[in-house]
Parts: C-alpha cells; sequence; structure tokens
C-alpha cells in the first residue's frame, strides 16, 4: 500500500527549528524524524510513499535529492570508493507534491488523490509522531473490520496533565494523572480506504466533518496500541526522542531489533 504523509504545517510549537527547516527535517540522530517513520513503513513493506508537501517543501525535496546514505548504513571506503554494506532507500518510490501552506489534511488527501488511483487502501500519517506498533496486524484488523476508515488510538503517557472531574457548577470530584485516566486519543496513524476521498468537501479537516460522518454511519475504527507512541510537538518531545535514539535501542526501530537478532 501506498503511504500519504502530511509534511506540510509550519511546526510552531517548535519555533526555534521550524525557522530554519520543516518540523518533518526536525533530527533524532544522524536522520530527521520523518526519515524514522518512513523508515517504519518500509520495515513493514510499504515503500510507496507520496508526501503532502507546504511550508518549506523545498528543503524536504533537496534533502532526498543529496541523499547521502553512508549517515545511517555500514560502508567499506576502498581508495577512495565507497562500498555500501547496507542500503536504505534504494527500493524506496518517493512523490513529492505541493498540497498548500494552509491547506487542512482533507484538501492534502484532494490534492494527491490522482496519485492513489490504484489503491483499494492506503495508509496515511502526521510526519512528526513515532511509534512501535506492529502495522501488520493493525492493516489486517482493519481490513476485516469493514470500516472505510480508522486511526491507530494512544494513551498520552507522555504528558504530566490532569484530568479534571467536577459537576456542572464547577465542583470537583477529583483530578487524575492523565497517564493513570483510561483516556484514548488519535495517534495520527491512519489506514484509509479510496473511497473515502470521494466523500471530502473543500475545506474540511478529516478528523472533524469526515471522521464525524463515518462514525455515525459505524464506518470508523479506532484501534487501541498500548506500546510506545510519541509526538514532536515542543522542543522537549524532540529531546525525549533524542534521548531515547542515544539510548542505543529507541523502541520505534523495530527494523533494528530485529536486525540484532538475526
Amino acid at each position: 500500500m501506498k503511504v500519504v504523509i502530511f509534511c506540510g504545517g509550519l511546526g510552531m510549537r517548535l519555533r526555534e527549528h521550524s525557522e530554519r527547516l520543516p518540523k518533518a527535517l526536525a533530527p533524532v540522530g544522524y536522520r530527521p524524524i520523518l526519515w524514522h517513520l518512513m523508515r517504519w513503513y518500509a520495515h513493514y513493506g510499504h515503500r510507496q510513499f507520496v508526501l503532502c508537501l507546504g511550508y518549506r517543501g523545498d528543503a524536504i525535496k533537496r534533502y532526498f535529492l543529496d541523499y547521502d546514505e553512508t549517515g545511517s548504513n555500514d560502508f567499506v571506503l576502498n581508495s577512495g570508493a565507497v562500498e555500501l554494506l547496507r542500503r536504505d532507500l534504494d527500493d524506496w518510490e518517493i512523490t513529492f507534491v505541493d498540497t498548500g501552506v494552509e491547506a487542512t489534511l482533507a484538501d492534502r488527501l484532494r490534492a494527491v488523490r490522482d496519485h492513489l488511483s490504484d489503491e483499494e487502501m492506503f495508509l496515511a500519517n502526521y510526519a512528526d509522531v513515532l511509534t512501535d506498533a506492529p502495522l501488520d496486524r493493525l492493516v489486517s484488523h482493519f481490513r476485516s473490520s469493514g470500516s472505510t476508515a480508522g486511526f491507530l488510538a494512544v494513551r498520552p503517557i507522555n504528558y504530566s496533565f490532569h484530568v479534571v472531574r467536577a459537576d456542572d457548577e464547577g465542583h470537583v470530584a477529583g483530578l487524575d494523572d492523565i497517564r493513570a485516566a483510561d483516556l484514548w486519543i488519535n495517534g495520527g496513524f491512519f489506514i484509509l480506504r479510496r473511497e473515502l476521498l470521494d466523500q471530502l468537501q473543500p475545506g474540511e479537516e478529516l478528523v472533524v466533518e469526515p471522521f464525524a460522518r463515518l462514525a455515525a454511519a459505524g464506518k470508523l475504527l479506532a484501534i487501541r496500541h498500548s506500546g510506545f507512541w510519541a509526538p514532536m510537538d515542543t522542543i522537549k518531545d524532540m529531546r525525549n526522542l533524542e534521548e531515547l535514539y542515544e539510548s542505543g535501542n529507541p523502541p520505534w526501530a523495530v527494523w533494528q531489533r530485529e536486525a540484532d537478532l538475526a
């Protein structure tokens, strides 16, 4: 299946970084977060990508045009010649589409629909979030559900907010740590059927009007995942991902763990 990745946002909560580069290129180790996301998809056999570009789309194009395989692969240097012992994206197909800076997710999908004409189902994702979810099992579950759209539902355990329980007049009955509350949020990983594209109207936001219609029709599936999930919304999030990467065993790098077992 093809993978649509939304790379057009401004990333204002990462302002000190996004003034220079789009958030999709925010680094995690030697590679941008976008690369880690794409590598996760490639591990499960999904290597055809459609990047919905917007803010600083030129930087994303340039990154892949100038891509250096030696940054994340072993190689032999012999008399100035480089022999790669392993490769990343030699079998990746990446389509770059300018979908606008201010476009909604639904409008970005409408802008790339011609690139999905042969897909009965496709995957879609925010460019700034990582997970260790077993994608093959998620797709199998969605396929058998008969739903038109599905998304990864996760628990926001990376945050330290408290959920307030209060009556209509504001009298508080309790404060619950969000990590202990039975609260699930949209994790930004989508599995979609092509028929959804025919239902999108200009200016709509994917997870608002279209998803509301699907939910009312019983055609929207939330797939719960209790494992690792982390966004890059803030500088603190960026540092957290960097620390996990530097640990040598980042939880989202499922391809790395399986290679170690081989």
